[in-house]
């Protein structure tokens, strides 16, 4: 970490035996609310990871709460949930994401195949933007009355939010949940809230507090890869729940506790050096809108500019139902045996965008070997090239969907990959993209290839190897 900041982190809790180095590296981050950042080694954000490690860090949530419901009940469906909890063992689950090799991408096919059973509805809700993939993958692995959603920063036109709600230590606070159905939320089923960690669990009590005031229900789970709750955090846990007469349950893979030492690091995050090849950035565009059905929905950016730029029908952000998996999978294997014969060599980085994480990570799991995934952020984070810490390259740039949002992409060494496929899930206006793919062409990646997956009245300036 940098000079004057020191986290101290004491584990209270690690059934499945995890080294904290195969879930997290440390960073600091450019924040007065919050000055450091746990950075996941499997999400596939700020640090690249094998896309199958990143797909079963949501089946691991799925696993540990279906061993969690068969050990609570005693009914029928608590004999089915114990049977597959036992088929398809967490510690199994956790081994792959310790190890590196084809175990990953082997179980995963496994427990897409045969998916765990839901004998009760579920709704599923994914914090943006860090956790739209993980909470999509922990979704995707049931089978059942289940339903998923992901939460939003961005605004859309003529449309209400159902949900609103604050994540007051993000550098981005505001939380909307839209629906196309008025009725999505409506029902007394339990609603998993999936993060990537929790440090206070505000985000959390916020959202249970806004979906309890207009579709009241009676049971919640709280779903992490990491849990930092402390004494008092719990305690405001336990508080709402007689508040509110509701049960709160909690599940992480590692549990434990936080002590912070010295202020935020108020640097912005500097660029790595510039690495431009002298013979140019070759630039491939793919228009893989024909893969995906999508939905006429415009949004309107932090100036007031209107995008009509439809978006993906099944990235969640409008809600979707467990029937509607399989049209999902169908388009993923369709745009991903078409990318994959596009690869011009044999290390392949594909970079989601934003909150647009999920799509783009199942797309890279079936482009063959040698692919890893990561996406770009809206999180400023302290760049520091030494061992051990967990950003040790940073390429700025504003996003292609809001000139007046700093967006950022890391981890990316030099000379490490042949190509880059970054995938835009609408097509930009005008020359938005450009800032991004100046950062791109700074990391020295020789070959990029823009991947539009939305395209419209939008202009998008294809060149060679367009689709």
């Amino acid at each position: 970490m940098p000079e004057g900041l020191t986290v101290r982190v004491r584990l209270n809790a690690n059934p499945f035996n995890l080294h904290p180095d195969d879930l997290f590296q440390m960073a600091a981050r450019i924040n007065k609310k919050r000055s450091f950042l746990f950075v996941s080694r499997i999400l596939g954000k700020h640090i690249p990871v094998d896309p199958h490690k990143s797909l079963l860090g949501g089946a691991a949530l799925a696993l540990l709460w279906q061993r969690r419901r068969a050990e609570s009940s005693s009914n029928d469906g608590a004999e089915i949930a114990a049977r597959e909890a036992s088929a398809y063992s967490l510690e199994e689950v956790c081994e792959a994401i310790h190890n590196d090799g084809i175990a990953a991408s082997q179980l995963y096919a496994r427990l897409q195949a045969d998916k765990l059973h839901v004998e009760e509805p579920a709704l599923f809700i994914a914090f943006a933007e860090t956790a739209t993939a993980l909470g999509h993958a922990m979704y995707d692995c049931f089978a059942g009355d289940t339903r998923f959603l992901h939460t939003t920063r961005e605004e859309l036109v003529g449309q209400e939010p159902v949900l609103s709600f604050e994540e007051e230590h993000s550098h981005a606070t505001a939380h909307r949940c839209y629906a196309r159905e008025k009725s999505f939320f409506a029902g007394e089923e339990s609603v998993v809230l999936v993060d990537d960690e929790v440090t206070t669990g505000n985000t959390a009590l916020n959202i249970i507090r806004d979906l309890q005031s207009k579709h009241p229900r009676r049971h919640y789970v709280v779903a992490s890869l990491l849990d930092w709750r402390g004494a008092e955090d719990r305690e405001r846990f336990a508080r709402l729940e007689k508040e509110l007469d509701i049960t709160i349950d909690t599940i992480a893979l590692i549990e434990g506790e936080i002590e912070v030492e010295g202020g935020p690091v108020e640097r912005l995050p500097q660029p790595a050096p510039d690495r431009r090849n002298h013979d140019g950035m070759k630039l491939l565009t793919h228009d893989a809108s024909d893969f995906f059905t999508h939905l006429d929905v415009s949004s309107s950016d932090s100036s007031g500019t209107v995008s009509d730029c439809p978006y993906l029908e099944w990235t969640g952000r409008f809600g979707m139902y467990e029937a509607d998996n399989a049209s999902l999978s169908e388009q993923v294997a369709k745009a991903s045996a078409y990318l994959a014969n596009q690869r011009l060599g044999k290390r392949t980085l594909c970079m989601g965008t934003g909150e647009f994480m999920y799509v783009p990570m199942r797309i890279a799991a079936g482009m063959g070997d040698g692919v890893l995934y990561q996406s770009s952020t809206r999180s400023p984070i302290h760049v520091l090239d030494q061992d051990g810490y967990a950003v040790r390259s940073g390429f700025p740039h504003t996003s292609p969907d809001d000139p007046g949002v700093a967006n950022f992409f890391y981890n990316v060494p030099a000379g490490q990959y042949d190509e880059i496929f970054v995938f835009l899930e609408r097509a930009p206006i005008g020359d938005r993209v450009k800032p991004l793919l100046n950062a791109l062409e700074k990391s020295g990646v020789p070959v990029v290839h823009l991947v539009v997956t939305g395209t419209g009245s939008n202009e998008l300036n294809a060149s060679e190897g367009e689709k």
